[in-house]
């Protein structure tokens, strides 16, 4: 038996950003998927990885929106802004914020050819382009627009392998990884100062933490972390968030975290924001769609709640076929119950406030967060154990329940009584409105 104890009264904190996404749900140019972005209160649609390999040649990539690195960076006409305006009107128009990744697409067949994973000629040019690609989101440069993006993410995964032969995103060395973070980083503060988040650098993970520390791969991330933390520490190179990744299940991605926060906060960088900006814990043959992937997705959500991660982007909200994809069927294009996982903790984000829920009794496996504001409240109950769990609550009869599975799409269900039976890979979501 697990017994929760509520008290929507006692306020313990902000409803955090866990429930942002990767990619947004492009179709073709057209908006019809991105208003589910906006019902299901979804904060941010990190941009990275945008219309397939090589970003479609169109979209976000600094070489797709400055094609040739050879123009002058302060002509107008040297840059093709048109398929991403396109895309972050979209967000904007459906209330979902832009974290534009400043970089470019991984490139999963470089062994073949690499074509743009190579470190800029001149990072001091690099970032004099990343500056007006910042002025035209935010300052209306170049026939722009005043959309106050604040997040800006330098590159994506440097630390992707250990070498050229490995490494799909970077064919530089860690160095010369640092050294663009660095020449960007205070460039773009200098030009904008606290009015944009500069960060980076979408780290691989920590998963020599808590898998085979003797792995080459995941030893090099750890390498190249503590490289870069180094650097910027030692030249004193602004950073106003972290950015890291993981594919791991909620248990370990948890470790992972705290291994984080530990490291940061010994490095006098516990002040930062840290993003989880890639994650996804039901990848694989047969787990999209499924009740195991809507739990395991909210239990994250759940989670890091109560963590020091600042927000969460779950990769990703492409219609695709991709397992990665795991929000939108691949060939109806419906949402499947993960997205409703999202939705659902989208009803707490809307309430600002965390309250206060204390779980006793059987806890393994069982998360819950609590949100209310003056007039509404709201809970969220996910059960990823090996087995049902009976759940006994404080709760009154006001307070409606809304399961989902693979074949409850957040559904409302009659039964208002305090306390129930939490299955196996189940999600509750209860409110009062």
């Amino acid at each position: 038996m697990t017994e929760i104890k509520f008290n929507f009264d006692r306020k313990i904190g902000e409803i955090k950003a866990m429930h942002a996404v990767g990619q947004p749900p492009i179709s073709g140019l057209h908006d019809t998927h991105y208003h589910y972005l906006e019902e299901a209160h979804i904060p941010y649609s990190r941009l990275h990885d945008v219309g397939g390999q090589f970003g479609g040649y169109t979209y976000v990539d600094i070489p797709n929106i400055f094609r040739d690195f050879d123009a002058d960076e302060n002509d107008p006409k040297s840059y093709d802004f048109a398929f991403t305006d396109v895309i972050i009107s979209y967000l904007e128009k459906y209330k979902c914020e832009p974290i534009y990744r400043l970089g470019v697409t991984i490139e999963n067949f470089f062994n073949v050819r690499p074509y743009r994973i190579f470190p800029p000629k001149d990072n001091l040019k690099w970032a004099r382009i990343c500056e007006h690609i910042v002025r035209h989101y935010n300052e209306g440069w170049a026939n722009g627009y005043k959309y106050g993006i604040k997040y800006w993410e330098i590159w994506n995964e440097p630390d992707n392998g250990q070498d050229n032969k490995t490494n799909a995103m970077w064919t530089g060395t860690p160095k010369e990884y640092y050294e663009l973070y660095s020449v960007t980083a205070k460039h773009l503060k200098a030009c904008f100062g606290d009015t944009i988040k500069v960060g980076g650098y979408a780290s691989c993970g920590f998963y020599a933490i808590t898998d085979n520390a003797e792995d080459a791969r995941h030893k090099h991330f750890i390498y190249f972390f503590d490289g870069f933390i180094k650097y910027i520490k030692e030249k004193n190179i602004p950073i106003d968030f972290f950015s890291w990744h993981s594919y791991a299940d909620v248990s370990r991605t948890e470790k992972m975290e705290e291994y984080l926060a530990e490291r940061l906060s010994a490095e006098g960088l516990s002040h930062i924001e840290t993003h989880c900006n890639e994650w996804n814990n039901a990848v694989g043959i047969g787990k999209k769609g499924t009740s195991y992937a809507s739990a395991n997705a909210a239990a994250m959500m759940c989670s890091f709640q109560n963590r020091h991660t600042n927000i969460l982007c779950y990769y990703d909200a492409r219609l695709s076929t991709s397992s990665y994809a795991g929000l939108f069927n691949s060939y109806t294009l419906e949402p499947l119950c993960t997205y409703y996982s999202f939705k659902a903790f989208g009803e707490l984000y809307i309430l600002k406030n965390q309250t206060e829920c204390i779980v006793s009794g059987k806890k393994d496996g069982i998360y819950c967060v609590a949100a209310a504001d003056e007039d509404r409240k709201a809970a969220l109950i996910v059960n990823i154990s090996d087995e049902d769990s009976e759940i006994v609550t404080n709760l009154g009869s006001d307070m409606k329940k809304y399961i989902i599975d693979e074949t409850h799409m957040m559904t409302e269900i009659s039964d208002r009584t305090p306390n129930f039976t939490l299955h196996k890979n189940e999600v509750v979501l209860i409110k009062n409105w």
